[in-house]
């Protein structure tokens, strides 16, 4: 039996390529697997994954009245060209999209060839590429019931998780990190490129902390810092399993990848959601999860307070009795069976 060949999309920043990474994972040693991006940060993130690439470069529209918006028309005909080009050469049987500007040329090229479309959303409010795709796919999957309801085609299937977050050792990962005693870790994520705005905020602060928490800082590329002894600061940790094992508390954007995981792995968080430059999905995220009491929030420009947010989140058991109470599911498997469905269908 000829072995089924997918084409993955999706990107423009990490959160939409990492849930890719986490399906196509579980899916390597059943079908061939591609990926069509731009030379941004999916290719870098895909790159280890070792699977055939293919670069379309997208526009992407700036939500802002600026001239180099005039020319998006012309250089979105010419991503649609070449993205038209690879699917009819290339024959996937089904396209899988992650969403962000990046992912359009895929999606549009494999509807124009009839070949079947599945789009994932991770935000409560749907980004405009999935508003613009969405009738070109046979289903819309969504990591919030709530953001189904809004499409016809729209299915909740939960949030898919790379299955190495679920791995890790607390003791071993204190060791990786230095840390010793029982002074508990405070993890501060500012997402795949770091967040200013959280790291400055912890540097003002930093005395004040280290006096309750050791710190285990990703401060995104180019933005490590020399830190005294209990705070240890990296770019990136390709080893997250780690990173969330050794966490008592958690710093972090509201992107809805980065909740889901929190969620799922029981880790109390205080949220920052990002505030300038946004359509306003991550405040929306950060809402929902704090209105079922999975976590606190605090707006940016509040960030004044962070140390006794963080001391009122981690010497309060609500949050942590909402997540024990929680029956979260890591939404890799839903998604299988919906690829699986969408390959097998035929329309009439």
């Amino acid at each position: 039996m000829k072995v089924k060949y997918l084409m993955f999309t999706g990107g423009g920043s990490a959160g939409h390529v990492t849930p890719n990474l986490a399906v196509m994972q579980v899916l390597q040693n059943r079908y061939r697997l591609a990926y069509m991006g731009t030379q941004g940060i999916e290719r870098t993130l895909v790159s280890a994954f070792g699977c055939p690439y293919f670069t379309v470069e997208c526009p992407k529209l700036i939500r802002a009245f600026t001239p180099k918006n005039l020319a998006l028309p012309f250089a979105l005909r010419e991503a649609q060209k070449k993205a038209l080009a690879v699917i009819e050469r290339e024959k996937p049987d089904l396209v899988f999209s992650k969403g962000g500007y990046a992912s359009y040329p895929a999606v549009w090229a494999a509807s124009k060839l009839h070949i079947p479309v599945l789009t994932h959303e991770s935000d409560l409010s749907p980004g405009l590429c999935t508003r613009i795709v969405a009738k070109r796919c046979r289903r819309v999957l969504t990591s919030f019931p709530e953001t189904a309801a809004r499409f016809p085609n729209g299915v909740c299937v939960g949030s898919p998780m790379r299955r190495e977050l679920f791995g890790g050792d607390r003791q071993t990962a204190r060791r990786r990190y230095g840390f010793t005693g029982d002074v508990p870790v405070l993890l501060v994520l500012g997402g795949g490129s770091g967040s200013r705005a959280l790291n400055e905020a912890v540097e003002a602060h930093l005395p004040a902390l280290l006096r309750r928490f050791c710190i285990l800082q990703l401060c995104g590329k180019g933005n490590v810092t020399p830190a005294p002894k209990g705070c240890v600061r990296l770019e990136y940790e390709t080893d997250m399993g780690s990173a969330y094992a050794c966490a008592d508390l958690v710093l972090s954007r509201a992107g809805s990848n980065t909740l889901f995981e929190l969620r799922a792995l029981k880790k109390p968080a205080l949220v920052v959601p990002l505030a300038r430059r946004t359509r306003g999905d991550q405040a929306k995220n950060a809402a929902y999860f704090a209105q079922k009491g999975w976590c606190d929030v605090l707006p940016e420009r509040r960030l004044g307070e962070l140390p006794a947010a963080l001391l009122r989140l981690y010497g309060s058991a609500t949050v942590r009795a909402a997540l024990a109470a929680d029956r979260a599911e890591n939404g890799t498997q839903n998604i299988l069976g919906e690829i699986q469905a969408a390959i097998a269908y035929r329309p009439k």
